[in-house]
């Protein structure tokens, strides 16, 4: 029962749209298409209007309230936050504050919601709904806690050594990967050596088995000219053998002279 009234509170809160009396007329127009439910050509008055007036608390808050209705409640936290800052009465920052409180309950931030409210009743100590609103961000607070800001520091140091010392054991484990791969490499070569030793050594034994036997040298072979020249000075030398053999023959013979009568 308590939650459903919290809920119903925000949304009565955020009903509360304040009106300027300017000469601004986008402003009013915002509130109107607010009335109306047409929150997204309420949002584009209010921008309008805060162009023309940046530092306009009331036209900050408005589009707070719009954008929160589009269900966008991190950007409307923002235009809370400049409401405030550029707030002028008491009022103003009393509204502000509290919708501030009402978004940081919906995102579980009690802590935050306490201090927000505190800040919206020191400026309207009278307002009762956020007098309750106050009182149950603190009940909320006290069921849930929140850890320290220094344990939360701890934590993220803590979080932080646990993810460099896993680094560091990842960069190891990569390191001795890399040496076994080296190591492996390195006994590979040395098999490759020993193996090459030992063809090498064949080789030398093969060399001396043939030692002194002639090897043909390439580009020293014979050319077939050359050959056939060889070929001709044999013949040649054949047929002069040949012609010498034959006058011994024919100086050999007897001759027989005609006697002439």
């Amino acid at each position: 029962m308590r939650q459903l009234l919290i809920y119903t509170l925000l949304l009565f809160s955020f009903a509360a749209i304040a009106q300027e009396k300017d000469k601004d007329k986008n402003l009013p127009r915002g509130n109107k298409e607010f009335k109306e439910k047409n929150y997204v050509d309420a949002e584009a008055e209010y921008r309008i209007s805060l162009s023309k007036s940046p530092t306009k608390a009331i036209a900050s808050y408005n589009l707070g309230n719009t954008i929160y209705k589009q269900k966008q409640p991190s950007e409307a936290k923002l235009a809370y936050v400049n409401t405030i800052e550029n707030a002028k009465t008491k009022a103003e920052k009393h509204k502000a504050f509290h919708n501030l409180g009402n978004i940081f309950m919906t995102e579980k931030k009690y802590s935050d919601a306490v201090e927000a409210y505190k800040n919206a009743l020191r400026n309207n100590p009278a307002d009762e709904q956020t007098r309750y609103n106050y009182a149950l961000a603190k009940e909320y607070l006290k069921n849930n806690p929140e850890p320290p800001k220094d344990d939360k520091k701890k934590d993220k140091d803590k979080k932080e050594k646990d993810k460099d010392k896993k680094n560091e054991k990842d960069d190891k484990k990569e390191g001795d990967k890399g040496d076994d791969k080296k190591e492996n490499k390195d006994k590979g070569e040395d098999k490759k050596d020993k193996q090459d030793g030992k063809n090498g050594e064949g080789k030398n034994d093969k060399d001396s088995d043939q030692k002194g036997q002639p090897k043909p040298q390439p580009g020293n072979s014979p050319s077939k000219q050359r050959i056939e020249n060889l070929l001709d000075a044999v013949n040649n030398e054949e047929k002069k053998i040949q012609e010498k053999v034959n006058a011994k023959k024919v100086k050999g013979k007897p001759v027989q002279t005609e006697k002439d009568w």
